[in-house]
């Protein structure tokens, strides 16, 4: 519980630091929304309001003629007139007060104007685009009675004579007052828009009347708003910048602790978890594949976070802007996630495909690297072309197909979107010639539009690019979720600090995982201190098997092997193996040197020790010889030492534990039977009073143990001295015969 505990405070402190910039991409993506949303809507006002309506967007002028007013007033209800005579107030020329305006209002130099002085214009200006209606009603009704038509849209009040049209105040006044109350109520009736429109338009004329430099407003306009855009457009590119840089620091962190995490499973992983995943598999996964979920964590602020948020507010900007549209983006979204559905169900499958042929390929590789010798040796050099030829072209073949279905997409989507834009222009079109929408809003819909479907393409993309990933995760997660069979007890037992090393079996059994039978059988035996246990037995009769269960690279299936009368199975892991000078079957030695492998497993040997453990091992002879003695280097696996030198060097190395227990898995096979013998000599005298274990494939290197063990298909055939096992034992006899001369065997 507390290495539990301990381990989540550990996983608590290393996810801390991915907090902040994912924060941080977060307020970014918000920001680099912002700005992109309002980039339209921006380019809209430069279209609608800057060029369009010369850079005034009040919907009711700030000024007026006092003639001016007095015209508009003649057009409106009582209410509407009572209205801006409340809102506007009358400045005389040649006032005191005229002189804070003059300036801004020439026109105040010899006639009374009006200023809006109302903190809301809001109502002034609803009754101002009334009475622009109610003029609109009139000259309609004066040309139907001419035996004219005409639209709102065809009356253009951008170069109305205003002497001329405040000329018609006399004629407004005297006209009946039914006439004028149809107007009104024809106002009142119709699109508000329009009126306001039409009053922007005519606040031009007005301004000019006043004489306002209107060319000055129309420029400074479209500069501010351009301003806005270029300042937008930076904060987007800044964004960007900062959200790559998190996504990037985030998704490398995290596949980061990921091979972390993975390297400390797997070495964790008992013989028996390596036994479900080959090597080549196991380096596949912590490279190749996390590599895979870092691009995927890598794109997924910029696109799957992204893309909602730009999605869900480009469809709230663009329904600002039409509302009659909006079944274009319905329909387009539709043909779009129907084509990305089916390009997922093509490419799905071959995705999946992906991992393994990788996996194979890198297994080809290795077995060529690791075989060279071999394969020369044996001139199948043409045979391993062709099988990394095969291995490379699946994976070829399987790439080619994913790219070429994914290379038909952006066509498709260009296409689409194509599509979309001119049926936009079309509608919009004629919306804008019957006055139901400006240039500007349908410019802004249709790039509205783009980033919707940009969004929903870029969840797309992003879903296609999820399978591989899917698979990767998968993948890692198989080696993350393997729980080890080997694993240290909840309530451990300690040896000590001074353990004799005595190793008993009772009545063990042993089974590979979803074998039929047992690889060994009822073993029991007591391997005692100071005394050397030896075992023999035919290739295959689970000799290796049965001391690999010592360390506990496998636990036993049934029975116990007791370690000072403790089950191995209660002692932790790394307490028991630091008890036990372990040599391999095959040695291993580590890139570095002589004096960095000696110390593997005894950091602080002083140099004597190491010397005699080398002396020991029958290796200082050729370290001597080594112009660099103990700094001579060691290539990766003992590549640059014979095989002789590696398993001496392999055997000194356990030698420089001190351990109370020895376990020799066959380590001297490589040795010639001069080496072999100094070397037995040497331990015996030397290993005092450690239990020392070895197996063996030759009767003279184990002669002179005090107990040999004969092994055959997994179980006891004898047990004994060397004298006693040739009387009593056959199979032991038969394998000394086959070895020994006659006068060696009396």
């Amino acid at each position: 519980l507390h290495s539990t505990s301990r381990r989540q405070r550990q996983m608590c402190i290393r996810d801390r630091p991915y907090v902040l910039p994912i924060l941080i991409c977060v307020v970014l993506l918000f920001v680099q929304a912002a700005c992109d949303l309002n980039l339209p809507n921006l380019m809209s006002d430069i279209v609608n309001v800057g060029i369009q309506q010369g850079g005034i967007s009040e919907q009711a002028p700030k000024a007026i003629s006092r003639k001016g007013l007095d015209f508009f007033e003649s057009l409106m209800t009582t209410g509407d007139k009572a209205q801006m005579e409340s809102s506007y107030k009358t400045i005389q020329p040649g006032t005191q007060e005229a002189q804070q305006y003059i300036e801004t209002y020439p026109l105040l130099k010899t006639e009374a104007i009006a200023v809006l002085s109302a903190e809301d214009p809001s109502a002034a200006a609803a009754a101002y685009g009334r009475g622009m209606s109610t003029l609109m009603s009139l000259m309609q009704a004066q040309a139907k009675a001419s035996g004219q038509t005409i639209s709102t849209d065809q009356t253009d009040l951008s170069d109305t004579d205003l002497s001329k049209l405040y000329a018609m105040e006399a004629l407004i006044k005297a006209m009946p007052t039914q006439v004028l109350e149809q107007a009104q109520q024809a106002a009142a009736k119709t699109d508000s828009s329009i009126g306001s429109q039409m009053g922007i338009v005519m606040t031009k004329q007005l301004y000019r009347e006043l004489g306002v430099n209107t060319d000055r407003i129309e420029r400074n306009y479209i500069l501010v708003t351009g301003l806005k855009m270029l300042l937008m457009t930076l904060g987007m590119v800044l964004c960007v910048i900062g959200v790559t840089f998190c996504s990037a620091r985030f998704a490398a962190g995290i596949c980061r602790d990921m091979r972390h995490d993975v390297f400390q499973k797997v070495a964790s992983f008992s013989n028996g978890e390596f036994d479900q995943f080959s090597t080549a598999s196991l380096i596949t996964r912590t490279t190749n594949d996390i590599t895979q979920i870092q691009f995927l964590f890598v794109m997924v602020p910029r696109t799957l976070l992204y893309a909602p948020i730009i999605g869900v507010g480009g469809v709230v900007m663009a329904l600002s802007k039409s509302t009659s549209m909006s079944w274009i983006i319905a329909v387009c979204v539709l043909i779009l996630v129907g084509f990305i559905a089916v390009i997922y169900s093509i490419v799905m499958p071959k995705f999946k495909l992906v991992q393994k042929l990788v996996d194979r390929l890198n297994l080809v590789v290795r077995e060529h690297l690791s075989g060279m010798m071999v394969i020369r040796a044996f001139g199948t050099q043409s045979y391993e072309e062709d099988r990394f030829e095969v291995a490379n072209r699946n994976l070829t073949r399987n790439y080619r197909f994913v790219n070429r279905v994914t290379a038909f997409m952006m066509p498709a989507m260009m296409f689409l979107m194509n599509v979309m834009s001119l049926v936009i222009v079309w509608i919009g079109g004629h919306q804008i010639e019957q006055a139901t929408m400006q240039v500007g809003d349908m410019m802004a819909f249709m790039q509205y539009a783009m980033q919707i479907i940009m969004a929903f393409l870029m969840i797309c993309m992003t879903f296609i690019l999820m399978p591989r990933a899917a698979v990767s995760v998968n993948r890692v997660n198989e080696v993350l979720a393997t729980e080890p069979s080997v694993r240290d007890a909840e309530h451990p037992v300690s040896l000590g600090k001074n353990p004799r090393g005595e190793i008993e079996f009772r009545n063990v059994c042993f089974r590979y995982e979803n074998a039929d039978e047992d690889v060994i059988s009822n073993i029991s035996f007591t391997a005692k201190p100071g005394e050397t246990t030896a075992f023999i037995g035919s290739t295959g009769s689970g000799k290796s098997t049965l001391i690999n269960l010592i360390p506990r690279f496998y636990d036993v299936t049934q029975g116990e092997i007791l370690f000072d009368g403790v089950d191995v199975r209660k002692i932790p892991q790394h307490e028991l193996r630091a008890k036990i000078g372990y040599v391999p079957q095959k040695g291993v030695l580590f890139s570095g040197d002589i004096d960095s492998n000696l110390r593997y497993g005894a950091p602080d040997a002083s140099e004597d020790d190491l010397a005699l453990a080398a002396a020991i091992a029958q290796a200082q002879e050729f370290i001597q010889e080594k112009p660099e003695g103990m700094k001579t280097p060691i290539a990766q696996g003992g590549g640059n030492v014979s095989g002789g030198q590696k398993q001496r060097l392999s055997i000194a190395r356990a030698l420089a534990k001190k351990a109370p227990v020895y376990i020799f898995d066959d380590s001297f096979s490589a040795l010639d039977f001069k080496t072999d013998a100094a070397l037995r000599r040497a331990l015996q005298e030397h290993t005092g009073d450690s239990t020392v274990l070895i197996v063996a494939q030759r009767v003279s290197t184990i002669m002179n143990a005090q107990q040999i063990i004969v092994l055959d298909e997994g179980r006891i055939a004898g047990k004994g001295t060397h004298r006693e096992l040739l009387e009593t034992c056959p199979t032991y006899r038969e394998i000394a015969q086959s070895q020994l001369s006659k006068e060696e065997l009396e």
